[in-house]
């Protein structure tokens, strides 16, 4: 879980600093597209991190499920 974590963190930062310096780049050139591309990173700045969010929740309640279905299934429930 840890690894996994760091792994989706890491991917984040990436992505949402390579967004900027797209953006950045175009915007120095001054490409007609440039308020456009600003819009989708202030977008992604947003999505990015809650859909992390929402993965590394999902992934904790999945955990816990499973674990007390083994639990449930090691026979030590009521008989």
């Amino acid at each position: 879980m840890k690894n996994t974590k760091r792994i989706f963190a890491f991917a984040g930062v990436v992505i949402l600093v390579g967004m900027y310096l797209i953006t950045l780049f175009l915007a120095l050139t001054d490409n007609p597209k440039t308020f456009t591309l600003f819009k989708i990173s202030v977008g992604f700045t947003i999505l990015i991190p809650v859909l992390l969010w929402i993965y590394l929740a999902m992934y904790r309640y999945m955990e816990q499920r499973r674990k007390s279905n083994q639990d449930a299934s090691d026979g030590t429930g009521s008989q």
